[in-house]
């Protein structure tokens, strides 16, 4: 039995709790029990609930693009007395008083672990490396934030208040003047500046503004807890300083020396795991009994942990579980704690709003001054100080602690809590209206292969997703031979999935060049992905690559890849097949998402575009260390893709170790007349049905100036074949295509725009990936029994792939249609004088 005191609101009760172990797991309802009345039932439901409305808040919040947070803590306050919890019936049954202490122990060891993982992922090197902008601002922008709730403590702050005026001011300012680093990350990440300038000073600013915030969070609560004494606290800073120094000197070397008895290549034992577990919670039990709050004590473990294997190692075994399932609880509590009705009256409202605007205006005036003083245009200053408003995690701690140590009352509590959920929300919308940075993109020609000339810079931007990528599309850069007279530029996009997990974010801070352990599993892929591009660029001369990161959500990730087609003024954009061969020889989904991807990238893109089927690509026999042997094969039917496709051939050609096979696949008399009599009836039967490309006439005098000028080029060179073959249907053209497959391990491929032809009449009926033609469908389906790589190539035609440019040539003259099949492009554009149509008799 035992006595225990529940504070709800300005009411504190004290009860009488009985302790049973009988108490703890019911018996079931059939011997008529109410599982509700059981301590570990009760905690399961709750769990429950607080999982599931977050989820749905997230869901609802999600196009409106806001950060996880604001659904975490409105599901609090949902849940809290401010909504539901304004039914007695529903307290009682859900949340009675019993429950609370259960509830708010597993939010805190959801907290405590959370904290020593954000303190795992903190590299506090970044400083040193944020260069000399970074710094000021984050200080600007705490300081007059800082003042102003110093100002506005004299209108929260009760003289009936136990808790000294200084105290209160101590944590007020600390609560408005914080940066929320991984809220900010999320929110770059949506807006696209996560790689600009803007983002990565914000991103360091808000590190750094994140490590000053624990520090007074630490003097914060050294100063409260009624301590009347002065030597108490001065006993509680002493103290801390102590841990600290016993972090640093004792507990970071035993963790080195435990690392370094683990063999390299082997993970980090389980034994090591559980003791790094356990001493999350010891240090957390020394912070709290020295007088400091327990998350401190995590948080400076986590923070003495080297970046790494082990760190990896903790961030992946724990992250998804403490973030998604315990860290919810303690938003719970937080809305349990909050009684929105608290803030009542006009003049309590008018408080809030001004808390609001002036703790947005200082951090925007704080940071606008620095960002004037380094001559950063106004409307960017502008952009940063938003952006640094972004309030999450720490925030809460701050406000919470406050709380429980009665340095706020139920209505500063309330006013925060709002305060926090505003400031955040409004971000994304603000920097959205205010910034819209200019894309200065000066026009450009050499959008392709065909059009980039032989004695100019060849521009690749290669897109990868996981590191199996790389191999295939180096050793395909490699034979597309590079050289001093046309040396190849490559700007190697990694492509990052944009999620709730914060770790993810920290890959910004690039600690590859400095010799450190990568900060998570995506930095270390990038990584890995980086050094491989790296050293094909030191073995293979007349190569630079540039690396890039690209984090958003899959749903727009093309627009990330073809702003950096653009950016980067490409003319060749190569993207992985959304497949991957399996050991069988068979194809399976990697990821659904990256074909949706692929047909985005395909429908927007500002250049040319390669879809890299790998089946065994990066396997090929190498000659030497920096030359490759490979037998290519370019399948040629006519048409802007397959121009581009011989385009990209007859540089291959260039490479001493390629041996190059063009076959070009002519119409037979019965072939001829299927697409004449074809013609005539979708003229006749689909009215309706209109669209506008270049005359069919022109496209066929295209394709046999360009072969005539390819086998002019070749005539002499041993290394090239050139076959012919008549053929009818697409019987007949698979059977050409057999006779030549075992002995190549690259097909090049036009995708032919969707175009339906008698050469392949019959392969699209059963087609897997309609966005690889039919021919290159073909080639990649898990039924071909040959195991070939292939690239299949879409020339850019025009403003919007399929766009065509209409300028008549006489003003008499009529424009023919050519129907498009399978294509759509909604910004087509007609220039010159407007064109007739006409159906064919």
């Amino acid at each position: 039995m035992a006595t225990d005191v529940v504070t709800v609101g300005n009411k504190t009760e004290e009860n009488i709790v009985c302790y049973s172990p009988s108490m703890i797991t019911t018996n079931g309802v059939w011997q008529g029990e109410n599982p509700l009345d059981y301590a570990l039932p009760l905690f399961i439901l709750q769990l429950t609930l607080v999982v599931i409305f977050t989820r749905i808040l997230v869901f609802i919040l999600k196009p409106f693009r806001q950060p996880r947070v604001i659904a975490e803590i409105l599901g609090g306050v949902i849940l809290g007395p401010t909504v539901l919890g304004r039914s007695k019936s529903f307290t009682d049954t859900v949340f009675p008083l019993r429950s609370v202490m259960v509830l708010e122990t597993m939010a805190n060891i959801g907290l405590l672990y959370f904290i020593f993982l954000v303190g795992v992922e903190m590299d506090i090197a970044v400083i040193r490396r944020t260069g000399k902008k970074a710094i000021p601002i984050a200080l600007a922008g705490m300081v007059v934030p800082f003042l102003i709730g110093v100002l506005f403590s004299f209108m929260l702050h009760k003289s009936t208040q136990e808790t000294k005026h200084g105290t209160f001011v101590l944590f007020l300012g600390v609560a408005l003047s914080v940066t929320a680093f991984p809220v900010l990350a999320r929110i770059l990440a949506e807006l696209k500046l996560i790689n600009s300038e803007i983002g990565r000073i914000a991103m360091s600013a808000a590190l750094i503004n994140d490590i000053f915030a624990w520090i007074l969070l630490a003097f914060a609560i050294a100063f409260s807890e009624n301590k009347t004494m002065a030597l108490t606290s001065v006993w509680v800073l002493l103290s801390t300083a102590a841990f600290v120094v016993f972090c640093v000197i004792i507990i970071r070397p035993l963790i080195g020396w435990m690392i370094k008895r683990t063999p390299e290549g082997e993970s980090i034992s389980e034994f090591s795991i559980c003791i790094i577990l356990s001493g999350v919670m010891i240090c957390g039990f020394i912070a709290d009994a020295i007088g400091m709050h327990s998350i401190f004590g995590a948080f400076m473990f986590g923070l003495v942990i080297p970046n790494g294997p082990l760190g990896l190692t903790l961030v992946e075994k724990l992250e998804d579980f403490v973030s998604g399932i315990l860290l919810p609880l303690f938003f719970v509590i937080s809305g349990l704690k909050t009684e929105i009705n608290a803030i009542d009256g006009v003049g309590s409202w008018a408080i809030l709003a001004l808390v609001i605007v002036l703790a947005c205006v200082g951090k925007i005036a704080g940071t606008v001054l620095v960002t004037l003083y380094y001559r950063i245009p106004i409307h960017e200053g502008i952009t940063l100080g938003l952006l640094m408003n972004a309030k999450g995690l720490i925030e809460m701690i701050v406000i919470n602690v406050g709380k429980d140590q009665k340095v706020l009352d139920d209505k500063s509590f309330a006013i925060m809590v709002v305060a926090a959920v505003l400031m955040t929300a409004i971000i994304i919308p603000f920097v959205t209206l205010i910034y819209k940075p200019a894309r200065k993109f000066a026009p450009y020609k050499r959008r392709t292969v065909q059009s980039t000339k032989p004695d100019s810079e060849f521009r690749v931007l290669a897109c990868i997703h996981t590191p199996r990528n790389v191999p295939t599309i180096i050793n395909l850069l490699e034979a597309s031979c590079p050289t001093k007279k046309s040396p190849i530029c490559v700007y190697v996009l990694h492509l990052v999935e944009l999620t709730g997990r914060s770790s993810a974010m920290l890959i910004v801070h690039n600690t590859r060049k400095s010799g450190r352990p990568a900060l998570n599993r995506t930095q270390a892929q990038s990584d890995h992905i980086i050094n491989a591009f790296e050293n094909f660029e030191q073995h293979v001369g007349s190569v630079s690559v540039q690396p890039l990161t690209a984090i958003s959500p899959y749903s727009t990730m093309h627009e990330d890849i073809c702003t950096v087609a653009e950016d980067k003024r490409v003319a060749f954009l190569i993207i992985p097949f959304h497949k991957q061969q399996t050991v069988d020889g068979g194809m399976e989904i990697t990821n659904p998402n990256f074909r949706t991807i692929n047909q985005n990238v395909l429908a927007n893109a500002p250049c040319s575009v390669g879809i890299l089927v790998d089946r065994g690509l990066s396997g090929s026999t190498r000659l030497a260390a920096n030359q490759v042997s490979h037998h290519v094969a370019v399948l040629f039917f006519g048409g802007p893709d397959d121009r581009e496709a011989l385009s990209y051939g007859l540089r291959m050609r260039e490479h001493p170790g390629i041996n190059l096979t063009v076959m070009r696949f002519l119409p037979g008399q019965s072939a001829f007349e299927e697409a004449r009599s074809g013609s005539r009836r979708s003229n006749m039967n689909d009215p309706n049905v209109l669209t506008i490309v270049t005359d069919d006439d022109k496209e066929k005098q295209l394709d046999e100036d360009y072969v005539s000028a390819f086998r002019l080029r070749t005539a002499n060179d041993d290394s090239v074949v050139y076959i012919e073959r008549v053929v009818n249907h697409g019987e007949e053209t698979v059977a050409a295509i057999r006779t030549i497959d075992q002995s190549h391990d690259l097909f090049i491929v036009g995708r032919g725009q969707g175009t339906i032809s008698p050469l392949t009449a019959g392969l699209t009926d059963w087609s897997e990936c309609p966005e690889l033609g039919a021919i290159g469908d073909l080639l990649a389906s898990s039924d071909n029994a040959a195991i070939v790589s292939v690239l299949v190539v879409q020339q850019y035609v025009g403003i919007g792939h399929g766009d065509h440019i209409l300028t008549p040539d006489s003003p008499g003259q009529q424009l023919h249609e050519h129907f498009n099949f399978g294509y759509t492009n909604n910004r087509t554009q007609i220039r010159g004088q407007q064109p007739q149509f006409h159906t064919q008799p």
